[in-house]
């Protein structure tokens, strides 16, 4: 047992003192993964501020609280803490100068008004005339006055734009279209090309108006004079009466004989016996 002891108090032998040598790849390879480990220790003391310190613990410290109801509540102290050294801070948002509108009549800049919401037109509220220039029409006003089609009014690009309104005469019925009066101008040029066309159109339409009324009352006298006539005029109902005249003698030997009515001219020729 004593020589046993003896050689194990003597250590190791020679060939296990011996320790292989590395290389440089391996040793370059140990070197590279040992910044990688440095670098993601960096990064998650980074994301725990508290714990940014080196060589610093973070604990978190609970408070018992009794609740009186036979249980106790453990409460976080040091959360308020952490909650605002985590609170994400946002950059502001940059600022955009905002689209400003140029108005037609007085050349200033606005950013919304009536006009342009309800008919894409860039005029502002100051310039805004409702008695004239801007004032509103029907669609009926627009096709009477105008002679412009539905087709030039919903077909034509660009669509005239309208607002719809409750009618005045009956609510109940449907509800007004109403559109921009300078619109539906620029539209009738568009559509005739010229106010001389316009007025040619109006006057074509005007006669055409005049001998269509023209049919229709001469129409009304036709039936009014068929009418009267059929009032006056009576259909004799009675049986005619022959009243003959003298006898007349047409063949001796046959003894032919007859007789002529003297009111309708009847002849009734008999043989006698």
């Amino acid at each position: 047992m004593e020589p046993s002891q003896g050689l194990d108090a003597a250590g190791p032998g020679p060939e296990q003192n011996t320790k292989p040598e590395l290389s440089a790849a391996m040793r370059a390879k140990i070197e590279r993964n040992r910044q990688r480990a440095l670098m993601l220790r960096q990064a998650r003391l980074a994301s725990r501020p508290l714990s940014a310190v080196e060589g610093a613990t973070s604990a978190k410290v609970s408070k018992t609280i009794d609740s009186g109801a036979g249980f106790f509540i453990e409460e976080e102290e040091g959360g308020a803490e952490e909650q605002r050294a985590r609170k994400v801070v946002h950059q502001p948002a940059p600022v955009i100068e905002p689209d400003y509108l140029l108005c037609d009549e007085c050349q200033k800049p606005f950013m919304d008004s009536y006009l342009s919401n309800s008919f894409d037109l860039c005029v502002c509220d100051n310039c805004r005339n409702n008695e004239d220039k801007h004032k509103l029409i029907s669609r009926t006003e627009a096709k009477q006055h105008y002679l412009l089609k539905d087709c030039d009014l919903d077909k034509r690009e660009p669509p005239l734009r309208f607002i719809l309104k409750k009618n005045p005469h009956n609510p109940r019925w449907g509800d007004m279209k109403l559109y921009l009066k300078l619109q539906v101008e620029k539209r009738c040029m568009e559509v005739w090309g010229s106010e001389e066309a316009l007025e040619e159109a109006r006057e074509t339409r005007e006669e055409n108006k005049e001998v269509q009324k023209q049919k229709r009352f001469n129409k009304k006298v036709k039936e009014l004079r068929r009418a009267v006539r059929s009032s006056m005029w009576t259909k004799d109902t009675s049986v005619h009466q022959h009243q003959y005249g003298p006898e007349e003698v047409v063949d001796p030997e046959e003894d032919l004989y007859k007789k002529t009515c003297t009111t309708c001219g009847h002849e009734l020729t008999y043989e006698k016996m």
